[in-house]
């Protein structure tokens, strides 16, 4: 699929409708996770929240990242990511291939993860669980600003990028 044909390559979607899709996406997600979760706690007998959870954990991770590269290597966007009219390519504007994917996917959990490790390190109770990974995610989504392409710095380090597409009669699509 030739990209110059459904999105214009230095259009960068608004921070708006990324974070948009992320909540959408994460929705989504719910239902995904749910019902993997289930079919794992079914075919395991899992009768308790503690029984097998480590291999649920990782089943659920394979999960999230099969579903993201999937769709990332295969026309670049998820359900949420076309909704929002946003498509993932790479630096260069060609597809993604499943190993620039996978790295992204692995870069996009700097997003929570940081937030999580210093919440965990100072002890964190009540709502300074919440407040210091909420201020991470802010940070991070406002690190785009630093960037001339305004991209997020998990695309710049993964060497991908988001383009806003063009509905049919050519016009970009803003939100």
């Amino acid at each position: 699929m030739n990209i110059s044909d459904a999105a214009n390559p230095t259009a960068t979607p608004t921070l708006k409708s990324r974070l948009a899709s992320m909540v959408y996406e994460s929705m989504l997600l719910f239902g995904v996770i749910f019902v993997t979760g289930f079919l794992f706690s079914w075919l395991f007998g899992q009768r308790h929240a503690l029984y097998l959870r480590h291999f649920m954990q990782g089943w659920l991770l394979f999960v999230l990242c099969s579903y993201f590269v999937w769709f990332w290597t295969h026309g670049g966007q998820t359900l949420a990511m076309k909704t929002w009219h946003v498509r993932l390519v790479a630096a260069d504007g060609g597809p993604v291939g499943i190993g620039r994917a996978l790295y992204r996917f692995l870069l996009c959990w700097l997003w929570i993860l940081p937030g999580l490790a210093l919440a965990w390190m100072f002890g964190a109770r009540a709502w300074m669980l919440v407040l210091i990974p909420a201020l991470n995610i802010l940070l991070w989504a406002l690190a785009v600003r630093l960037d001339p392409q305004r991209q997020f710095l998990h695309d710049r380090i993964a060497g991908t990028r988001l383009v806003r597409m063009e509905d049919e009669s050519g016009k970009s699509v803003t939100a």
